[in-house]
């Protein structure tokens, strides 16, 4: 038999739905997901129902409702101050993947080179590399996350096509400063390259931190490709519907991507999408608030345990040190060890990094109810201190 391609079938199963089937065998508290209880606001559910018998359930246009790229235009002067032609650089996806996968895949031709940031949410360099692009890997490390402004300037040549960031960043929880990313902004307009925003977790930013969007920098309106997500916006990551914001000549080859990779998203979910978006300001204050409440909660429950927590500026999830408990293994071990004998699991930090990773260190969710959190605390505290 003739191989399947070698790129993609080369990847294992990731490691979400490795510790989640773990977590599912053996009755565990599965904190390795980011993906949270609950079901979402209630009202926009309802005009998503709604739509399901109000409005048509054909084919949507190409590049999305007229309702909800307008909302996303709004929302980009609302929150960022940006003046978006909805009609020409706004684009709706079937989720913030297939956005990462269309904004790739339009932009690159074989041998670019693209640049990361370690640590990687899982399919960026799948993608990358199914797009024929050559990935140039810069890592922070935990505990402070700095990014090394040295390899940095290293990786970018005059072979540079783009860089991707992610901003709140998912699994670091790290907010870029607006230093950081005018530095990254400074080799992008040195080399001419693009770059690839993943800004999903945009509202949810803690202790009075601002999320500043690339695409505000001086020099960035037309060289960034802003990526938002409604799963992370109105806590329904079943929804699968996600939003480009980018100037006429980034989005053009992007939206020809995107027609042959899923064509559109269902008319409802992008209706109801567009009434969330222009929810008053308590929601989206409320949204972080909320998550800033269950950070808390969460990291006190870790701190009491004995575990070194390491900061958490934004996004879903929380990392600490194993051997602050005496743990003597890395970070698999303690991750298997957790699910089976602790009954709660989470996520190896190590798997978000390519080569000679950090291994002491694993990372929890915490966009869960209270009582869920507090399980998992409790049975954390009776394996770790048994009476």
């Amino acid at each position: 038999m003739k191989p399947a391609n070698s790129i993609l079938s080369g990847y294992g199963t990731t490691v979400f739905e490795v510790m989640s089937s773990l977590a599912n065998e053996h009755g565990s508290v599965n904190l390795g997901q980011g993906f949270p209880d609950g079901n979402g606001p209630d009202d926009v559910r309802a005009v998503a129902h709604a739509a399901l018998d109000d409005s048509p359930n054909q084919y949507p246009p190409m590049f999305g409702v007229p309702e909800l790229r307008q909302a996303v235009a709004q929302h980009n002067k609302r929150f960022h101050g940006l003046d978006i032609e909805w009609q020409r650089e706004t684009l709706v996806t079937s989720g913030a993947t297939e956005a990462l996968a269309a904004a790739h895949f339009g932009l690159i031709e074989p041998g670019d080179e693209v640049i990361l940031i370690e640590p990687l949410y899982d399919c960026y360099l799948p993608i990358i590399r199914r797009a024929g692009a050559v990935p140039k890997l810069v890592r922070i490390e935990p505990p402070d996350w700095s990014l090394p402004g040295a390899a940095l300037k290293t990786a970018f040549s005059d072979k540079t096509k783009m860089i991707l960031i992610n901003t709140p960043m998912n699994p670091a929880s790290k907010v870029f400063t607006r230093d950081e990313l005018q530095a990254i902004a400074d080799l992008c307009l040195e080399h001419d390259a693009y770059c690839v925003s993943d800004e999903v977790y945009e509202h949810l930013v803690f202790d009075g931190r601002k999320h500043v969007s690339m695409m505000n920098l001086p020099g960035m309106r037309e060289r960034t490709v802003r990526i938002g997500s409604s799963g992370k916006t109105f806590s329904l990551t079943g929804w699968k519907v996600g939003y480009i914001t980018a100037a006429p000549n980034l989005l053009t080859p992007i939206a020809k991507t995107h027609q042959y990779l899923t064509f559109t998203t269902p008319p409802n979910l992008q209706r109801a999408t567009a009434y969330g978006l222009g929810k008053d300001d308590r929601y989206f204050r409320g949204l972080a608030d909320d998550m800033q409440r269950s950070r808390d909660r969460m990291q006190r429950g870790l701190k009491e345990i004995g575990f070194d927590v390491i900061d958490c500026h934004g996004t879903y999830f929380i990392t600490v040190d194993i051997r602050s408990i005496g743990f003597n293994g890395d970070d698999v071990d303690f991750c298997r060890t957790l699910t089976i004998d602790a009954g709660v699991t989470a996520v190896p930090v190590s798997a978000f990094y390519q080569d000679n990773p950090p291994r002491h260190f694993v990372r929890f969710s915490f966009c869960k109810e209270d009582a869920t959190l507090d399980e998992a605390i409790r049975r954390m505290k009776a394996w770790v201190h048994p009476s």
